[in-house]
């Protein structure tokens, strides 16, 4: 068989395996979808290419390192800091790992790339089951703002929040009020309409705002 056939039989290998894991990445509404993850993987197959064939005599693992390395660079460009939180790893990994089945299917690793993407797109689903297990603890984030009249207000807070302390504690004077500004991390789901209540129920209180983090 030429050797043109066979490059052209492991891009096309290459094509399958990358849009099956961005077709699951997509189904996910991640980032990076489709048409990143089959970029990558066709692309890192024709520089596995270009190095088996394209240089008769050279060092081929030379062209493998810079695939490994260079892909890092996209990698890093899809993690980023948000609200206390890191977002983009799992992607990164992806496209990390998405790289690697290309350069496996360029090196005529049939087996190998093919398993290799069936078991990457077996963990995603399983960790995406509906299962206790594999949950992500939810956790509620609240900035409130309330003035102390009696002492027992930090009290009832924490109550209705079912939490122990507070964080980013400060307070200031406002004629004859003492008014704090907290943070707490709570587990307790509470909607825009409990927070409403909360507020009309205890006028001490001036504000909460919420935000969502998960580890």
């Amino acid at each position: 068989m030429p050797v043109e056939v066979i490059c052209i039989l492991r891009m096309a290998l290459a094509l399958g395996l990358g849009f099956a894991i961005g077709f699951e990445r997509k189904l996910r509404f991640k980032e990076a979808g489709v048409r990143t993850h089959t970029i990558v993987c066709v692309g890192s197959c024709l520089f596995m290419i270009i190095s088996i064939f394209g240089f008769n005599g050279a060092d081929t693992a030379r062209v493998a390192a810079q695939i490994v390395s260079g892909i890092g660079f996209i990698g890093a460009g899809m993690i980023f800091y948000h609200r206390e939180a890191v977002h983009g790893l799992t992607t990164a990994a992806g496209i990390w790992a998405t790289a690697a089945i290309g350069m496996a299917a360029g090196a005529g690793m049939y087996i190998i790339s093919a398993s290799a993407t069936a078991l990457i797109i077996l963990v995603q689903c399983i960790m995406h089951l509906n299962l206790k297990v594999f949950k992500q603890k939810r956790y509620l984030k609240f900035k409130i703002v309330f003035v102390c009249k009696t002492g027992d207000e930090k009290d009832l807070i924490a109550q209705m929040f079912n939490v122990k302390r507070f964080s980013k504690v400060s307070a200031k004077k406002e004629g004859d009020e003492i008014v704090y500004s907290a943070v707490i991390t709570s587990e307790k789901d509470l909607s825009g309409q409990d927070l409403f209540l909360a507020l009309k129920a205890n006028d001490f209180i001036r504000s909460i705002e919420r935000d969502e983090l998960e580890f």
